[in-house]
């Protein structure tokens, strides 16, 4: 079958016609001679008519279809072929923006698809085996085991075997001693990054963003750390470097660089970027989407912003009542005498 007549059964739409009548009218001087399994392509010249071997004729330079014997041929006949050949050209042009159109929505969509998907089941404290807080005060994280462990085990009373209250100053996971200094810490760190705990590099990567904990202040190790932290799997490592990218701290301001960010970690469950995202939202839909998803996740920044959007009228009262129980149920999921007490002898083990 010729490449005109293909064109013809597969064309829908009257600019695909248009294309394949141009396409039709360029190669109708091109044959195929088939000899057993050698297949030789015999052109025709557009303006004298004779025939040659297609690898020694002249191409039209826009279209590169249309065939001389030689430049003379393509010369006399330039101006006979211009309106076809610019035809073929725009026509080729808007076919392939279509194409490239469907290409980049079929792309948009499957990118929603897992952007707005629920988030993975969130980690359990390893002592207590209840869901940790999303708040960061709620938890703290062991250089000397790895753990991330909530502040209501943390902040626990231990008592020896014969029920007298002991020194708490020690890991509640390996009771390890609390590390008396900078040095100490750092240490517990450095193995921790050897071993490749992402945790503990994106911790890492805080103290040189902030210049604590002995370390000098240094953006671009920090973005340096967050980056390996974020091929570890820590998802949260990707919005600390979408807040880099949107405040330009060690790098150039680039808010697209840091939404994209943010998107790659609330895709990996990540609440806190899925707040972000939620409020920086020009959507509607996807901002109500984004929030309610952060507010089953326990961000009550979150749940603020749809109480706000509902005062507005910018979102409904199912959405608002909607809200209000996906975060009675995630604060059932959290919530621990414990973990109370923990809050209520210090304002930064707050968990919610």
């Amino acid at each position: 079958m010729s490449t005109s007549d293909n064109c013809k059964d597969t064309a829908s739409k009257s600019n695909d016609d248009d294309v394949c009548d141009v396409i039709g009218k360029l190669t109708s001087m091109n044959t195929d001679n088939e000899v057993g399994n050698d297949v030789s392509v015999i052109s025709i010249c557009a303006n004298c008519g004779k025939e040659g071997s297609s690898d020694n004729m002249n191409t039209c330079n826009k279209c590169k279809i249309v065939k001389y014997c030689n430049a003379v041929c393509k010369k006399v006949h330039k101006k006979m072929h211009k309106k076809d050949c610019e035809e073929y050209v725009r026509c080729a042009a808007e076919r392939a923006a279509k194409l490239r159109d469907e290409e980049l929505s079929i792309a948009a969509q499957l990118h929603d698809e897992k952007l707005f998907k629920q988030p993975p089941p969130a980690e359990d404290c390893p002592i207590c085996f209840q869901r940790l807080p999303t708040l960061n005060s709620g938890r703290t994280y062991y250089a000397c085991c790895g753990k991330l462990i909530c502040n209501g085990c943390g902040y626990a009373p231990v008592y020896d075997n014969q029920g007298n209250k002991v020194d708490n100053k020690k890991c509640p996971f390996c009771r390890s001693p609390t590390p008396k200094s900078n040095e100490e810490r750092n240490e517990r760190y450095k193995k921790r990054v050897e071993l490749n705990d992402a945790q503990a590099i994106c911790n890492l990567g805080c103290d040189y963003r902030d210049g604590t904990n002995g370390y000098q202040q240094d953006y671009t190790k920090a973005l340096e750390l967050w980056r390996r932290a974020a091929e570890l799997g820590h998802a949260e490592a990707y919005t600390v470097i979408g807040i880099a990218y949107c405040n330009g701290r060690g790098v150039e301001v680039d808010k697209k660089k840091a939404k994209h960010y943010w998107e790659l970690e609330a895709i990996d469950g990540s609440i806190p970027a899925r707040t972000i995202l939620g409020i920086l939202e020009e959507n509607r839909s996807n901002w109500i989407k984004h929030l309610m998803i952060a507010v089953g996740g326990g961000s009550s920044p979150a749940l603020e912003q749809i109480k706000v959007l509902y005062k507005k009228g910018q979102a409904t009262k199912d959405d608002y009542t909607k809200a209000l129980q996906s975060y009675q149920a995630y604060l059932s999921e959290i919530k621990s005498t414990q973990r109370d007490e923990a809050a209520a002898a210090y304002e930064n083990y707050r968990y919610y």
